[in-house]
């Protein structure tokens, strides 16, 4: 009964989804999770992919070997697209540092956006993006795939049933392999920090599926010995958040996972309670431990949904989103106070 009412938060990702019209799709830059938008794009007909938009055009080329973008115009420069093209939505996934003003431009020219995160590195762009989303009047949604995944789909129905009663700690951890990055992930500038790039995801999880709100955060943030391939990324970083019921919430995350490991990342998320625990990791599972019973591990999660769908079927099907504006908004706002903590060593509120 868990899984099932769990699979109601985001639509499957298995069928074909049906829009009442054909949808003009342009892609600003290639960068980041570009691949949680073109992936379903075989299990969306009516959308077309017009153009790309990369300063470079052999990246382009790259790109147009898929099939569904062959067709698709270059411009060096997304503005030109933007004014060029009748676009419906706008994909946008270039650098982190930039990020603001390429979707600012969208929103200029009131089209439906797709955007990697963190939407922005500043509360100032954070906010113009807000005001700007409002008076365009279109629709916004982020790549936050991991809300969609059937693990936190579960840990979410669960808690909210009340099985480990009032949450009031939250531990979460993100592993990954450095390997070697992308130009513009070596560069702070371009960047913007570990924390707004991989702890938003994170972050929006801990408030998903706890459902509790952060009101302050401190962190701290370092590269020790890092490998060549990152750059001046930080390869160490640790926060800790007040809940809005005073309880505490920590994030810690590294690019130090083994180069042998057989996962890229290791993500696990525990939410503690006062009437019991709720975890998840790859290696275990979900799994709950309640007073008075046996411990238990899922077994059947809800079914995988996908950001992109979701986004459609909302702008174009009129269908609940699974991941709404205020959600987004409140993500990337702690994450910024976050990582304001750690570049002023004080606690910020959110």
């Amino acid at each position: 009964m868990l899984a099932a009412s769990a699979a109601s938060l985001a639509p499957a990702a298995t069928s074909a989804l049906r829009l009442p019209r054909k949808i003009r799709l342009g892609l600003i830059d290639v960068e980041g999770h570009l691949g949680e938008v073109l992936k379903p794009l075989p299990q969306l007909p009516d959308v077309e992919v017009v153009s790309i938009a990369h300063p470079d055009a052999a990246v382009a080329d790259r790109q147009k070997k898929n099939p569904r973008l062959a067709a698709a115009r270059h411009y060096t420069d997304y503005r030109r697209m933007l004014d060029a093209e009748e676009l419906d939505v706008v994909s946008v996934c270039n650098a982190n540092g930039p990020r603001a003003q390429a979707i600012l431009a969208c929103l200029e020219h009131k089209v439906h956006i797709i955007a990697e995160k963190p939407l922005a590195l500043t509360r100032g762009d954070l906010d113009k993006i807000r005001t700007n989303l409002h008076k365009a009047g279109t629709k916004l949604s982020t790549l936050l795939p991991m809300r969609f995944s059937p693990p936190y789909l579960a840990l979410k129905q669960i808690a909210s049933s009340g099985a480990i009663g009032e949450i009031i700690n939250i531990t979460a951890q993100k592993s990954y392999k450095a390997g070697n990055r992308a130009p513009w992930m070596k560069k702070q500038e371009t960047y913007g920090g570990t924390i707004p790039w991989i702890g938003i995801h994170m972050i929006d999880l801990m408030r998903f599926a706890s459902g509790r709100e952060m009101t302050e955060a401190f962190s701290y943030r370092a590269q020790i010995k890092a490998p060549p391939g990152i750059g001046e990324m930080e390869n160490t970083t640790g926060s800790v958040f007040r809940l809005d019921n005073q309880g505490v919430a920590t994030l810690h995350m590294d690019y130090c996972r083994p180069e042998s490991a057989p996962t890229h990342g290791d993500d696990r998320l525990r939410l503690a309670g006062t009437k019991g625990v709720l975890e998840y990791m790859a290696a275990t599972g979900v799994t709950l431990l309640e007073e008075g019973r046996q411990p238990e591990k899922i077994g059947k999660l809800p079914e995988e949904g996908a950001v992109f769908l979701d986004f459609l079927d909302h702008v174009y099907n009129a269908k609940p989103t699974a991941l709404p504006f205020s959600d987004i908004y409140q993500a990337n706002l702690v994450t910024i106070a976050a990582q304001e903590a750690a570049v002023s060593g004080k606690v910020v509120k959110v």
